[in-house]
């Protein structure tokens, strides 16, 4: 049996306007400062001989490819990304970029903001728009509940607080 997957769906291309500037800076840090630098060193260690056991010219090479990688990866979302900026005609709602307060059934009151795939920060409570709890409360206001089938258990949700910045 081979290793072959199916292609995975693309994220959403939405984007908030922090999440946007976050990746091009990004690009920027990789492209114009850490590429060059593994270029240096790779150049470096490709100087010193024999490059089929030198662990660092090894090490470097594929750093570098991981570097090439995630720019090639950033900048095709980039090119896809579709920025929203603006609070929604009716901010009762819950939309992309929204601030949600919910109470759970299992975790009392969580805060999480609803932002885009390439954003998501569990720490931060950012929750990609394309997340179950996300699609479960998008359109829904202060006051409605929700079930929600996650993984682990079936959430009850109620949507206590909406605000955008």
């Amino acid at each position: 049996m081979g290793r072959w997957k199916p292609a995975e769906k693309p994220g959403s291309p939405y984007i908030t306007a922090e999440g946007a500037s976050r990746l091009r800076e990004e690009v920027q840090y990789l492209w114009r400062k850490l590429r060059p630098e593994v270029v240096k060193a790779l150049t470096a260690a490709a100087a010193e001989g024999d490059r089929s056991e030198n662990a660092e010219y090894i090490y470097r090479k594929k750093q570098l490819g991981g570097i090439d990688r995630r720019i090639r990866y950033l900048s095709k979302r980039i090119d896809i990304m579709k920025i929203v900026d603006r609070v929604p005609a009716d901010p009762s709602k819950i939309r992309f970029g929204a601030w949600i307060t919910l109470n759970s059934s299992f975790e009392g009151h969580v805060n999480y903001r609803i932002v885009g795939v390439d954003e998501t920060d569990a720490v931060k409570g950012f929750i990609s728009i394309d997340s179950p709890v996300a699609r479960a409360v998008l359109g829904k206001s202060v006051g409605d509940s929700i079930e929600v089938e996650l993984p682990e258990y079936l959430a009850r949700l109620e949507v206590i607080d909406i605000r955008y910045k």
